[in-house]
Formats: structure tokens, sequence, C-alpha cells
């Protein structure tokens, strides 16, 4: 192979690399219109906020549902790899667990907004709430495993009903600026810190 052959072959990479991070940027702003406007927010909104032009959204994601999942999807992916970064930073595996379970809170802003979209009866939407399960569920067990095997929480508790619990106190958040979601999963989460004395 020729040093010519070499460069041709790694060229494309950066493009690539790129084109993700692009990819990126667009559904980071399009999360955050979303978290601040609704999932109807106006596309020119998103575009704004991402420096690009409403035909570069349009091209990626033809229909308003498909940009919706792919915020889902990008934000699933986020939150299941915040987790074991969160256990290498954190001073301890308890640090590590609440501030994953903020992430996980701040995620289900955008989560409940898409049931305005997709509706239960949707194939596309059962298949989102599998890919988050499948995604999220080893990450929320490994934390609590982790937290129980340093002593900081009792053990005993599955990632699945930390996670409903949690999906439970914040439905209807956004709705009702009197409902502090957040304090209640902050009060859930200190609940699991051993009983003193036992």
């Amino acid at each position: 192979m020729s040093d010519s052959d070499a460069t041709t072959d790694k060229a494309p990479r950066p493009r690539r690399a790129d084109a993700r991070r692009n990819q990126e940027t667009l559904l980071d702003a399009a999360a955050a219109v979303f978290a601040a406007s609704g999932v109807e927010a106006p596309v020119r909104d998103i575009a704004a906020r991402a420096g690009v032009g409403t035909a570069t959204i349009y091209r990626h994601f033809p229909t308003r549902a498909d940009l919706i999942v792919a915020v889902y999807r990008h934000q699933v992916e986020a939150c299941a790899e915040a987790g074991p970064a969160l256990l290498d930073e954190c001073a301890s595996p308890y640090e590590a667990l609440s501030r994953w379970i903020d992430r996980f809170v701040d995620f289900l802003v955008t989560k409940h907004g898409l049931a305005a979209v997709l509706q239960p009866d949707n194939t596309a939407f059962d298949a989102l709430h599998t890919y988050f399960l499948d995604r999220l569920l080893p990450v929320c067990a490994q934390l609590l495993d982790a937290a129980a095997e340093s002593g900081e929480i009792r053990p005993g508790l599955t990632a699945y009903q930390l996670m409903r619990g949690i999906g439970n106190l914040c439905i209807g958040a956004h709705n009702d600026p009197r409902y502090d979601a957040r304090r209640l999963v902050e009060t859930l989460v200190a609940g699991l810190r051993p009983t003193e004395g036992a």
C-alpha cells in the first residue's frame, strides 16, 4: 500500500466524526428547546440554537416525530454512558448514584413530552420503551450495587423499582409549578441510606 493509499483510507474518518458531533449538537439543541418550550416548539428555534439552517434539520429528520425519537435515543445513550463515568469520577458510589439520578430526572422531562406525539399504541413507542429499559436498567443496577456494596445504601431495592418510583414522582411536574418533583426524588434517594444502628 502506498502512502497516498493510506492517506485516502484515513481521510473519511474525520468527516464521520465531524458529522457525528454536528448531529449531537443538533440533538442537544433540540432537547433543550423541547425542555423549555415543549415538543411542538418551532423547528426554527432548534435550528437557531444549534447554529444551523432549518433545511439541515429536515435533511436529517424529515418529520417532527423522527426528530423527537432521535432526541429520546440520544438522551438515553447520554444517560447510560454517564453511569460508569460517574462511578469513576465521583468520591463515592452514593454520590455517583445521586448525580446519575439527577440526570435521569432531567431526561424524564423530555420523555414525558414524547408521549404527546407517540401514543402507546404506536409501535415506535413500544420499541423506544424497550430500548429505554434495556439501556438504563443495567446502569442503574450497577450504581445501586456499588452503593450497597460500599455500605452507603440499604440493599434490596431493584433498579426497576427505583426507576419506576422516580418516574412516578416526575409525572406531571412540568405542568404544575407548585409541585417540586426534584425535591421529592432527593427525599427518596436520601431514604436509601442505612437506618442508624441497623
